[in-house]
């Protein structure tokens, strides 16, 4: 079921609430966004309901956010959504839902950090407690924290579908930052947690600077080199290096030469999901498009050094 089969209206989430949380049912409730997967509904001044809409995947998880980030928000520094309540498939809705805090501010693709200084180290701080070691049964990152080389048809896709719609000034240039990335010794250190998803429309800012992190439902273990690409994506221009020195402990050269070929991956993904009727969103995500274009004039210029 996606979202062109099924209307998410406010009646209807205030009945699956009456259904099955009938102590929240009562609480004011307006919509707050249309994501990716989910739809996300604002419930009273602290809570917010998610619910998917438009992938099957966003069913699965769904269930690991309620199930894994409880126990992991504890130790982050920044604010991110706990999940507080679990909504099971019914005749009115046939799929999981969740109810988590309400985290303020807004996305960074909309507002994106302009005090590079504090939003890089804010952003250290943050990846460096969410980089621990990941206990047994832990969802493994196949996706997001395996090897690079898995990504290889992805890469060649992306990077032919951003040149024939003429995206991307120099191709030749990125693909020789993948080929250094792919190039590099894999992660050979423990499973570590990885966000998984750390693009600007998944990071919150207020004041220029980061203040709160979205969306973990791609959370798994695996290489954090995965995470690492973030700076590229998030920050102001030149706040790489600075946040590199602030995230402990410090990453590695083989570890930043894969964090590379991540962000390559994501703002190809950016650029062709920002562009209109492109990645099969007709009208496109287009506050997605700059920073994906500035992460990959950065990458490709720091190459040429």
């Amino acid at each position: 079921m996606t979202h062109a089969e099924i209307d998410i209206a406010a009646e209807l989430v205030r009945d699956l609430l009456r259904d099955q949380h009938p102590d929240l049912a009562h609480r004011p409730l307006r919509l707050g966004a249309r994501g990716w997967d989910n739809q996300l509904w604002r419930l009273g001044d602290d809570l917010a309901v998610r619910l998917p809409w438009a992938t099957q995947s966003a069913d699965a998880l769904l269930r690991k956010e309620h199930a894994w980030l409880p126990s992991l928000a504890p130790h982050l520094p920044l604010p991110v959504p706990v999940p507080q309540r679990l909504g099971e498939p019914s005749e009115r809705f046939p799929r999981p839902w969740i109810v988590t805090t309400w985290v303020p501010g807004e996305p960074a693709d909309r507002a994106p950090a302009t005090r590079a200084a504090e939003a890089a180290d804010t952003l250290a701080a943050f990846l460096t407690a969410m980089h621990r070691p990941a206990p047994t049964g832990a969802p493994a990152g196949r996706d997001r924290g395996g090897p690079l080389a898995d990504h290889a048809e992805r890469f060649a896709k992306q990077l032919a579908s951003a040149t024939e719609l003429g995206l991307i000034p120099d191709p030749d240039a990125v693909r020789a930052v993948w080929e250094d990335a792919v190039a590099a010794p894999d992660w050979a250190g423990p499973a570590l947690w990885l966000h998984g998803d750390l693009h600007p429309a998944n990071v919150l800012t207020a004041d220029g600077t980061f203040c709160g992190v979205i969306d973990f439902g791609d959370l798994c273990a695996g290489d954090p080199a995965c995470d690492l690409a973030a700076p590229w994506i998030l920050l102001p221009e030149g706040a790489a290096e600075r946040f590199y020195e602030a995230y402990q402990p410090t990453p590695d050269a083989a570890t930043l030469r894969r964090a590379r070929g991540w962000a390559v991956l994501r703002a190809l993904s950016g650029i062709l999901i920002g562009e209109a009727g492109v990645h099969g969103r007709p009208g496109g995500k287009p506050t997605w498009g700059p920073p994906a274009h500035a992460a990959l004039g950065s990458l490709t210029v720091t190459a040429h050094r």
